[in-house]
């Protein structure tokens, strides 16, 4: 058969094709030393390839699968490579032999930065379409169908009763998800057309303030010249108009009660310093960790309080909405590692440490419950590593990786083994009442918390133990503020 094609005519044309393929081609020798590259391959590095020849591979790509082919003379295939350009690339590398040895290898590799985006952007559509109807809104709310279901009730009722909608306050500890609430409300508020798309949602702490009268000019404006420096400001009432205006921690604004009744009861507001009233329709949700039944006037608080929005604290809530607490923080977790470094990160826990992140004991609630759960993440995931090509990472969390005062619950010394009959106790303990006293009693007799969480146990009473030490070390607050009182 006749050649069609000389040697070097065929090279040509090879290099040719290669040239103008969509993907982009890397050939090394086995020391890693570029040998050939395509123009693409060029492109993607802002550089000419003949330029890159002789240069070492990681020069131009550092997570090169070519690296890891040279290491292991295996074939490499990436479904997402993430390249410090920003680019993201799908990747099938191959070694080269000669006669059983390793001389090199070569990379095929495509951008799929923009299929990338836009699957994410579709997913992120499909989540914010899956949660973006009315009734689901507050769903984002762990309990909304358990222990704060009638709060959700009362919250929908607030906004959409058809009398109108109704200012509210939200008590609950620090840390319960007071301002999710109020977001919520605002949320549906907007759904069910009480207030407009655009409407604002105005929140303010009004505990930031060094002192109520700041506070005071913040919420309702102030006059040029009402105190020395003072410019024409407007006030949060005015930017909330036709919204919501969350005023947290409203027991600071203990001193302008009048002014606040007189907004609420007229519909006008006055500047600090002004003689002049403006018209403004704002609901109003007011936020505050004391009970302000006891801190404003009885007419503000029949006014504000036409609806008040209760949350339990997290020791309260059931052990099935906390396990879903968890999951959702380690969800979101997962997400910013995918979004942040396009990393699929797994988190698994240990049996007991699952067990005590959900029953230890969280002062500051929600808030703490979260932070101590990234924390304990945090301390098993590897930090990020600009050559770190894997896109699959499952952590295992241990108990080695939860902060110090959950170890402390967890290690508490073992006490000595004591006869179990050497102390009466109840057979039957019903109450709260009793069982409080039951540890007492044990506690007197010098069993530690792990030796009263057991007998418990055996009572029928399920309580850990480091409940229980929560539990001795609280009487042991109450017996010590009821001596200082004497």
């Amino acid at each position: 058969m006749p050649e069609l094609i000389n040697g070097e005519e065929n090279n040509k044309i090879i290099f040719e094709l290669l040239d103008n393929l969509r993907e982009g081609v890397n050939v090394v020798n086995a020391e890693g030393m570029l040998t050939y590259s395509n123009n693409l391959s060029g492109e993607y590095v802002n550089c000419l390839s003949k330029d890159m020849i002789g240069h070492h591979i990681s020069e131009f790509y550092p997570q090169a699968a070519l690296i890891n082919v040279l290491k292991t003379g295996k074939q490499v295939h990436f479904d997402k490579v993430r390249h410090n350009n920003g680019k993201i690339y799908k990747v099938h590398a191959y070694p080269i032999f000669s006669k059983f040895s390793l001389i090199g290898g070569y990379a095929i590799f495509t951008d799929i930065t923009e299929v990338t985006r836009l699957n994410d952007r579709l997913e992120e559509l499909e989540l914010r379409n899956s949660i973006g109807k009315a009734e689901d809104i507050f769903t984002s709310i762990v309990g909304w169908n358990g222990s704060i279901k009638d709060t959700i009730a009362k919250a929908k009722k607030s906004i959409g009763s058809l009398g109108g909608p109704r200012h509210s306050i939200i008590t609950g500890e620090s840390g319960t998800g007071k301002t999710l609430l109020a977001r919520s409300i605002y949320e549906y508020a907007k759904e069910i057309g009480v207030i407009k798309s655009e409407a604002t949602f105005v929140e303010v702490n009004c505990a930031q303030y060094t002192n109520a009268d700041i506070a005071a000019m913040e919420v309702f404006g102030c006059n040029e010249g009402s105190y020395t420096g003072a410019k024409d400001k407007k006030g949060l009432f005015e930017m909330a108009d036709g919204g919501i205006l969350f005023l947290d921690e409203a027991h600071t604004l203990d001193n302008y009660q009048n002014l606040l009744l007189k907004v609420l009861e007229s519909g006008y507001v006055r500047r600090i310093g002004d003689i002049k009233d403006r018209k403004i329709n704002v609901i109003v949700i007011a936020a505050s960790t004391k009970n302000l039944q006891n801190v404003f006037m009885p007419e503000l608080y029949q006014r504000l309080a036409q609806y008040e929005l209760f949350l339990h604290p997290l020791r309260d809530r059931t052990c099935m909405e906390k396990q879903t607490l968890l999951n959702t923080f380690v969800k979101k977790y997962e997400v910013e590692a995918k979004e942040r470094y396009g990393i699929d990160l797994k988190i698994e826990f240990d049996e007991q440490v699952r067990s005590l992140l959900i029953n230890f004991n969280y002062p500051r609630n929600i808030r703490q419950f979260r932070d101590v759960i990234n924390s304990s993440i945090d301390s098993a995931v590897p930090l990020i590593n600009p050559n770190l090509v894997r896109t699959t990472i499952v952590t295992n969390v241990g108990i080695e990786n939860v902060p110090t005062e959950l170890k402390d619950a967890h290690d508490y010394p073992k006490q000595d083994n004591r006869v179990l009959d050497e102390i009466s106790v109840k057979e039957e303990v019903r109450d709260r009442f009793e069982v409080d006293n039951l540890i007492i009693e044990l506690a007197r007799n010098d069993y530690g918390p792990r030796k009263i969480a057991n007998i418990l146990n055996k009572k029928g009473i399920e309580l850990k133990y480091y409940q229980v030490a929560y539990k001795l070390n609280k009487m042991k607050e109450i017996k010590e503020n009821q001596i200082k009182e004497t």
